[in-house]
């Protein structure tokens, strides 16, 4: 059966950067074959040589053009011209009959109802069908309320198995180990809960600013497009309880559960601009947007009753650096400077697990010393790991949905932020990343050494 791919804004920086890598190294590795098919979908009247011309001045490493451009095809549309969505499915049902076909929308979330209903009314998705589906970019709503909005219109075109929402960081190889590494692991799965656990810590940070995304940042800033998706899908994994099965509903049932049960007091939380953010292109010169969020959360559970779960993510600080941290209580009163136990999860830029443990120092004295297991899953695969588009787009022509998101996840999700958008905090103006940790360590002592 021919496999059919539709992206909507292939004129676009997530087309650029992201899906013609995924797309060339798929092809390369022979995961995808000569029977797929790329329609690119843009509003500029391009031929497809013009568009690629365009494509290549835009991208910046190595694709395999030979292999990818029998498979392409540029169709210039107007999004709001149903007409147009007939002429498209005219070209597809010309091209192939029997097909499995998607549809992927890297556009603006407003653009998700107008695309939504072209695609349903021309005929180009059949609503229940098993072979056609959907694919939505985050943010996916700006708030619960337009989320809801959104949702409640897509479910008039299409049913919920056929929406693929896509969190890229679901598809990086560590965050699609926390599993592995909880329930597989006995010495880990017996000491995952409050009287074992001190705190935990999920950590996002960035060297770089806003640079030219300062028309799309500056309306959604640290805690919408971060903490609302990324962290809040890191902590659900870590603290959800074991599922009934390892099928993805199952899974997804019991990250919903946990969130409904995170909460994040008003007097935790940091919000945090850079000094320069407003110099950027396309960001207002009174801008109140958040670039940095620092934030202890709990959740209210037996599990975890007691274990603060602190979150930080940020922009221009002082290291790129994506992980999460487990620490564990000290009970051993018998020894001196005897260091807590860690676990840590490392996402971002090198990924791997760390187990820091104690140790007598070599030689005749008594001292106690940490070790550190290192697994370094980045040096053990042969090659370049999978970027997390090449996962997630692999997923999506099998018809695989476990690492994508559910309308519950979201709702949940945005439930949390909203509450946190309703506290009002001052906005604090760094120009260095030390500048904060003096501010956090304030009502967090011991924690600024893991931060």
């Amino acid at each position: 059966m021919k496999k059919i791919i539709t992206i909507f804004g292939a004129t676009g920086n997530l087309m650029y950067k992201k899906l013609f890598p995924a797309f060339s190294n798929l092809f390369k590795n022979r995961f995808l074959d000569s029977k797929t098919k790329i329609y690119l979908v843009g509003r500029k009247d391009y031929t497809l040589e013009d568009y690629l011309l365009e494509a290549k001045k835009e991208i910046k490493t190595n694709i395999e053009w030979d292999l990818l451009l029998p498979q392409l095809n540029y169709i210039q549309m107007d999004f709001s011209n149903s007409d147009d969505y007939i002429r498209l499915k005219t070209i597809i049902n010309d091209d192939f009959t029997e097909k499995d076909k998607m549809f992927y929308l890297a556009v603006p979330p407003q653009l998700f109802p107008v695309i939504s209903k072209g695609i349903n009314s021309s005929g180009l998705i059949t609503k229940g069908s098993d072979n056609e589906r959907i694919v939505f970019e985050k943010p996916f709503g700006e708030d619960l309320t337009t989320a809801q909005k959104i949702n409640k219109e897509l479910w008039q075109y299409f049913e919920e198995k056929q929406i693929y929402r896509i969190d890229h960081y679901l598809g990086k190889e560590m965050i699609q180990n926390i599993l592995i590494v909880r329930f597989t692991n006995t010495i880990f799965e017996q000491a995952w809960n409050n009287k074992t656990i001190s705190s935990i810590q999920i950590i996002a940070k960035e060297t770089e600013g806003v640079l030219r995304r300062g028309n799309y940042y500056d309306k959604v800033g640290a805690l919408k497009d971060m903490v609302q998706s990324h962290l809040l899908q890191m902590v659900s994994l870590v603290t959800m309880e074991r599922p009934k099965s390892f099928a993805s509903d199952d899974i997804k049932d019991e990250k919903v559960k946990v969130i409904k049960q995170l909460s994040i007091d008003k007097k935790d939380i940091i919000l945090g601009q850079y000094q320069g953010y407003k110099d950027a292109i396309n960001i207002e010169s009174n801008s109140a947007t958040e670039t940095f969020v620092f934030a202890k959360a709990c959740i209210n559970n037996d599990r975890w009753k007691g274990v603060p779960i602190y979150l930080l993510t940020g922009k221009s600080l002082d290291e790129k650096r994506s992980e999460i941290i487990i620490n564990f209580k000290n009970d051993s009163s018998d020894f001196k400077n005897v260091l807590n136990n860690k676990l840590i999860i490392r996402v971002a830029p090198v990924e791997g697990v760390n187990f820091i443990f104690n140790v007598k120092e070599a030689g005749l004295s008594e001292k106690v010393v940490p070790a550190n297991l290192d697994y370094c899953h980045t040096c053990n695969y042969l090659g370049n790991t999978p970027e997390a588009y090449e996962k997630l787009l692999l997923d999506l022509f099998n018809k695989q949905n476990s690492l994508f998101t559910r309308w519950d996840e979201i709702e949940s999700s945005w439930k949390v932020i909203d509450e946190v958008k309703t506290y009002k905090h001052e906005l604090f103006i760094y120009n260095n990343y030390e500048e904060i940790k003096e501010l956090i360590v304030k009502g967090n002592e011991g924690l600024i050494d893991d931060l």
